[in-house]
């Protein structure tokens, strides 16, 4: 079965031409006695290329650039021509994040993603604290903006532990999935009861724990049954 180069209709076995488009039928086996003499140019090439791939430091170094200008430029209007506000320390704040981000995935790709969560942690904290310059205040800065960030980081790395560590399926998966969002949200909840009323009065994350749990208990029910496991498998092509 063939189809036709330049309008993708399929052709006949002996089509000289597309019936289409009028396109020539070429056979590519065929090509060293369709074409004759030395200089003759096939309409196929004879010798297969491929595309350079870019390399990912040069890549990397490029962004860290643009990164840096951005930076430095924000930083040297907000110091000579707005200077009513510190404006910029934002946007640095948030291309510093961002250079961090962009290290294991370009610069250094050897570093361990445990230690790369950690970075984007700690960095995340160094920018909401630069914000509080601009805010006036750091009391919402220790009340809500350092615990839930340690919350965030600490419940990322315990998920990419297990997702590293132990077996991985895609129920298992989906069971720390589950597992750390209900937690998540628990959590979130009991940090902004306690900022804003300092109490704990557990609304929504409460449902959401429960379905979390229901979740779980069904996956862990599947996981434990091996003829359940094949049979979800089986059911949902995974």
């Amino acid at each position: 079965m063939s189809y036709c180069v330049n309008c993708g209709v399929e052709l006949d076995a002996s089509a000289q031409k597309c019936p289409l488009c009028n396109t020539p039928v070429w056979n590519p086996g065929e090509l060293e006695k369709q074409v004759s003499g030395k200089d003759a140019m096939p309409p196929f090439p004879r010798e297969k290329s491929q595309v350079e791939t870019a390399n990912r430091k040069d890549f990397g170094l490029l962004m860290s650039m643009v990164v840096l200008a951005t930076a430095a430029t924000c930083g040297i209007l907000n110091a000579l021509v707005f200077r009513g506000t510190l404006w910029s320390l934002s946007v640095i704040g948030a291309c510093a994040v961002l250079w961090v981000i962009l290290i294991p995935v370009m610069i250094y790709t050897k570093q361990s993603i445990y230690v790369s969560l950690l970075y984007d942690g700690i960095v995340v904290v160094l920018y909401l604290y630069i914000l509080t310059f601009q805010v006036g205040s750091r009391e919402w800065f220790f009340g809500l903006g350092l615990p839930i960030t340690a919350l965030v980081t600490f419940i990322t790395e315990v998920f990419t532990v297990c997702v590293c560590r132990l077996p991985r399926s895609f129920l298992t998966v989906s069971l720390y999935l589950f597992t750390g969002a209900g937690l998540l949200c628990l959590g979130l909840e009991m940090l902004i009861d306690w900022y804003l009323m300092g109490e704990i009065a557990l609304s929504w994350s409460a449902v959401v724990l429960t379905v979390c749990a229901i979740l779980d208990i069904a996956l862990i029910t599947m996981l434990s049954r091996r003829r359940l496991r094949n049979e979800v498998r089986r059911r949902l092509h995974f």
